[in-house]
């Protein structure tokens, strides 16, 4: 487990999808436990991995506030709303639906060979704030109500509707991120699903996974991440696709 931390807070913070590693892991070497605990324990060593990332991006990257801001406390929001509608809707809708919009996703990037690779912002002033508190409604909820791909869906929402490059994208992410695995965290605790000393051993090796994935990414430029992140959608792709219709 402390391998399979350290694995997806590699990926995870340079362009998302740690889950495709921790979550699996969890499942596999843990049956015995309730969905429920073994998700609060991801949640729990998640959370500081993210965090770490994000620090460690903040010292390279120039964040866009006016962007960050709202969009991380609306989806702090919708993620606590995502949570609790899971209780009373059918998630089968979104189930089969994500696989085809991540093919969309792709499907675009692969197009769009320019498509963040520098940073050119198309919204200004309100507009660009009103876009920010749509998209971190939408995909806080969503990471709320289902979650899987939600980095990589924020990534590609800043990429496309705001402009960012690649790799700014990805750093913005991570800070929306810790707003969503925040809310998601703290209704695990409340309801007791949580594994507290495996989840801070697990955060542990996340934490350190995460530092290199940034610092590699940092490094390596919006290229290396548009393709790391092309690579993950396809796995998301698989991953939902076989969840979705073969399960």
């Amino acid at each position: 487990m402390l391998a399979a931390a350290f694995s997806a807070g590699f990926v995870d913070a340079a362009v998302g999808g740690g889950g495709l590693i921790q979550v699996p892991a969890l499942f596999s070497v843990m049956p015995g436990f309730s969905p429920a605990i073994l998700l609060g324990t991801n949640k729990l060593a998640s959370i500081f991995g993210t965090a770490a990332a994000a620090i460690n991006y903040s010292r390279r990257v120039r964040f866009r506030w006016r962007v960050v801001v709202p969009s991380t406390i609306v989806a702090f929001t919708f993620a606590f709303l995502g949570a609790y509608c899971v209780s009373i809707l059918d998630s089968r809708v979104v189930r089969g639906a994500l696989p085809f919009v991540l093919i969309g996703v792709a499907a675009y990037t692969f197009k769009k060979k320019d498509l963040g690779q520098v940073s050119a912002p198309p919204l200004q002033g309100r507009m660009e704030g009103a876009f920010a508190v749509g998209i971190g409604g939408l995909i806080g909820f969503y990471d709320g109500f289902f979650g899987p791909g939600t980095g990589s869906f924020l990534i590609f929402s800043f990429v496309r509707i705001f402009g960012f490059d690649f790799l700014t994208a990805s750093a913005t992410a991570k800070v929306v991120n810790v707003a969503c695995n925040l809310a998601a965290l703290l209704l695990f605790w409340h309801g007791g699903h949580v594994i507290w000393r495996l989840g801070f051993s697990m955060a542990i090796f996340n934490i350190f996974g995460s530092l290199l994935g940034s610092k590699v990414a940092i490094a390596r430029g919006s290229e290396f991440v548009r393709r790391l992140f092309l690579c993950v959608v396809c796995l998301l792709i698989l991953k939902t696709g076989y969840d979705a219709f073969f399960k």
